[in-house]
C-alpha cells in the first residue's frame, strides 16, 4: 500500500541553522594565563593553536574528531611523511566550521622534524601558519 496524504510544510516552517558564535576566552599560552575574551580571526587563529597541540584520541574531553595525529609520521619516508602531514592537517582544522581550506602547503625536513607552512582561509579573514612536527609532538 502506498501513503497518501503527504503535504509539505510552507516555507515559514524551515528551520534554518544559526551559526555559532566565535567569542571565547584569549588564552596567553606564553604566560599560561586567561586573559579576557577575543572573537571572530583572533579566535579562529587560536583555535588552530589549540588544535594541533591536541593529540586526537588522548583527552576524553575532546571528541575523536577534534586534534591532531602528527606523531606517527615523523622518521619515515619523506615522500610518504610530506603527504600524512598534510593530510592530518587539513583534516583536524577543517573540522572547525569557521575554516573554509587550508591552502599553499610548503613542507621542509630536517633530521627527525618538519616545518610545514600553510595558509588558513577562514570566515573572517586568511592568516599564515607555520607548524613545526617533531616525533615527541
Amino acid at each position: 500500500m502506498i501513503p497518501q496524504g503527504g503535504t509539505l510544510q510552507p516555507d515559514s516552517q524551515i528551520m534554518e541553522t544559526l551559526e555559532q558564535p566565535s567569542l571565547t576566552y584569549e588564552l596567553n599560552l606564553k604566560d599560561k594565563t586567561i586573559a579576557g575574551y577575543i572573537d571572530g580571526l583572533e579566535a579562529v587563529k587560536q583555535a588552530v593553536v589549540k588544535i594541533l597541540q591536541t593529540r586526537r584520541f588522548e583527552h576524553l574531553i575532546y571528541s575523536s574528531n577534534y586534534g591532531q595525529e602528527l606523531d606517527s609520521v615523523i622518521g619515515r619516508d619523506p615522500l610518504w611523511a610530506y603527504a600524512e602531514i598534510e593530510r592530518h592537517i587539513k583534516e583536524a582544522l577543517l573540522q572547525d566550521d569557521r575554516i573554509l581550506s587550508v591552502d599553499d602547503m610548503k613542507i621542509t625536513f630536517k633530521g627527525e622534524q618538519a616545518l610545514a607552512e600553510y595558509i588558513v582561509r577562514s570566515i573572517y579573514g586568511a592568516f599564515h601558519m607555520t607548524e613545526e612536527v617533531r616525533k615527541d609532538g
